[in-house]
């Protein structure tokens, strides 16, 4: 049985609808022990350091689910560490999008007062993976994403398993129909 590892997206957490609805899905079916949901520094550099010691600790079998952000996340560790991953409405280039969020921020589930500047954007752009190997990707996309254009992903990761859920939100409200097949992608089915 993999371990799972859930990656929240910018300004999330562990608490998220997404990461409780896996979360729930796993321990109904006794694997709550192999579900891990870090909260992530709120600093791209730091996030992908703490999801990396994390991950590198957990077997090589080990599934990441990426979310927005978290996606891009999961896409630089899948990659660097030979893991296979479900990305949900990935930002797939958010260093084009940070640079919108400069400034001071408070965090809403942490409280975390941190503010973003150019070296966030910077950390991102050295962590893009420009040709990503499709092979090891599940996408999930809602097809009315309000907050990222869901046909980017799409078109970046070309090739891989997507499912697109028409008029669906960045939410995704349908993620839980995914779940029963969360097992047999990790094991390569």
């Amino acid at each position: 049985m993999p371990d799972i590892v859930y990656l929240h997206g910018f300004q999330s957490g562990p608490g998220s609808a997404k990461a409780r609805e896996t979360r729930d899905w796993l321990a109904a079916r006794g694997l709550a022990d192999t579900f891990h949901a870090p909260q992530l520094p709120p600093h791209p550099a730091d996030a992908l350091r703490t999801a990396r010691e994390l991950v590198e600790k957990l077997p090589a079998n080990t599934l990441l689910i990426g979310s927005s952000l978290g996606g891009f996340y999961a896409t630089y560790l899948a990659e660097t560490l030979d893991r296979r991953a479900v990305l949900i409405n990935p930002s797939t280039r958010p260093f084009d999008l940070f640079g919108t969020r400069f400034g001071e921020h408070v965090h809403p589930y942490t409280g975390e007062t941190f503010t973003l500047g150019q070296p966030d954007v910077d950390a991102l752009r050295s962590h893009f993976i420009a040709r990503p190997d499709v092979r090891r990707y599940w996408l999930v996309l809602g097809s009315h994403d309000e907050v990222l254009d869901w046909r980017i992903a799409a078109r970046d990761f070309s090739g891989c398993r997507q499912t697109v859920f028409a008029g669906d939100n960045h939410r995704l409200q349908r993620w839980h129909e995914c779940l029963p097949e969360l097992l047999a992608f990790a094991e390569g089915r």
